[in-house]
């Protein structure tokens, strides 16, 4: 039988690297894990409360394909809290993770053929979507000077029909501040292509709040998260905020796509956004494990890289030490017993040369780690 084109996607490299280091661990071995992206911590002990209580007197049907109305206005009510906005509730889309709100949003706003710039290094998923919609995915390569972040004269003449930005970015961690937001926002307005924020790391930044696109118009989609932040990855449940006249397209959209986000997710991260303390607390393991990160890759011999702004990843140069990231990753997964990313996930044309070090696990993890990553580079001469 036979298979479409858009179906021939590329492998997420990452899910690759979980699978060698879970056979790994099978064969009795201890993994530490700063390949994956997801925090360490399970959902709130609020959100599974509430759950708990739920499943007691309710059978969790169907919700409508926009999501519980309850939920849509507390994440408004959230944007009033983070960004000082006040939102209409109505504008929000509950979905089933972001993954479907990139889903609906490149359906919602590109026709087949349109082309749609993203950066690179990015997150592999955006063009993994975006091919199998039948979409031309433009990679537009970021500079190191630029903190790997996309700057207007990045995609000048490019004939774009939208522009995905993400800040804080994934592999990077690094942010856009307002001025920087707004000229890329401005700059693809003047092209007439759509704007897509995704914002899933908000929440989790260290020296700065991270701005939002909406903070600057109300003309772009915003694609948030419950899985980083509020550290429910598996419960898939995401939301996104559309302009008002999008409202109806991207309803009708989600109704034929996916029916409504899973009803028992959506009622654990409304407990989840109770639960700020417990939050916070996640925080400041994540601030001490950016410090430790920082401070063990440079004494590892690891030592390229632009400090991240948020999110949970240090994105280091490793050209002086290999043109092979993965084969790389690999040696440091069998040597040293650490699982880390190539970065041929995130850019296919320079991935070669560089590794994604996630640190969103335990801080003793993230220590013992860093400890044999060095004693790893030590025996080969590189520190």
């Amino acid at each position: 039988m036979r298979t479409s084109r858009r179906g021939a996607v590329d492998p997420f490299i990452v899910m690759d690297v979980m699978e060698a280091a879970r056979k790994a661990e099978a064969e009795g071995r201890h993994i530490i894990h700063m390949e994956v992206g997801q925090p360490g911590t399970a959902a709130p002990a609020g959100a599974r409360a509430v759950l708990a209580r739920e499943m007691e007197r309710s059978a969790l049907g169907y919700t409508v394909g926009l999501g519980l109305p309850a939920l849509r206005a507390r994440i408004a009510k959230l944007y009033g809290d983070w960004y000082n906005l006040d939102l209409d509730p109505n504008r929000v889309v509950v979905t089933s993770g972001s993954s479907a709100g990139f889903i609906l949003a490149f359906t919602a706003l590109f026709d087949g053929g349109d082309r749609v710039g993203i950066g690179m290094p990015g997150y592999p998923s955006y063009r993994q979507i975006l091919k199998a919609l039948d979409l031309e995915v433009v990679a537009i390569e970021a500079q190191a000077e630029n903190r790997y972040q996309l700057v207007p004269q990045d995609f000048a003449n490019r004939d774009l029909q939208g522009l995905l930005v993400a800040s804080p970015a994934n592999p990077s961690g690094t942010m856009l501040g307002r001025e920087a937001l707004g000229a890329l926002m401005g700059a693809a307005a003047e092209q007439g292509a759509s704007f897509i924020s995704d914002e899933i790391y908000h929440g989790i930044e260290y020296e700065a709040k991270a701005v939002s696109a909406l903070e600057i118009s109300d003309e772009a989609y915003v694609i948030n998260s419950f899985s980083k932040y509020f550290s429910m990855t598996g419960w898939r449940v995401g939301w996104m905020v559309v302009p008002e006249d999008h409202v109806r397209v991207i309803e009708r959209l989600a109704q034929n796509l996916f029916i409504c986000p899973p009803h028992a997710s959506q009622i654990a991260a409304l407990g989840a956004m109770e639960c700020d303390d417990e939050l916070q607390l996640n925080l400041e393991t994540y601030k001490a494990n950016r410090m430790l990160m920082q401070e063990g890759l440079r004494a590892a011999g690891f030592d390229r890289f632009a400090p991240p702004d948020g999110a949970f990843y240090v994105y280091a140069e490793v050209g002086h030490l290999t043109r092979d990231s993965r084969a790389f990753a690999a040696e440091i997964l069998r040597d040293a017993g650490v699982a880390v990313t190539p970065g041929l996930d995130f850019d296919p044309h320079r991935g070669s040369s560089t590794l994604r070090f996630s640190y969103a696990r335990s801080t003793e993890d993230i220590r013992e780690g860093l400890a044999r990553l060095k004693a790893f580079m030590a025996a080969r001469g590189h520190v």
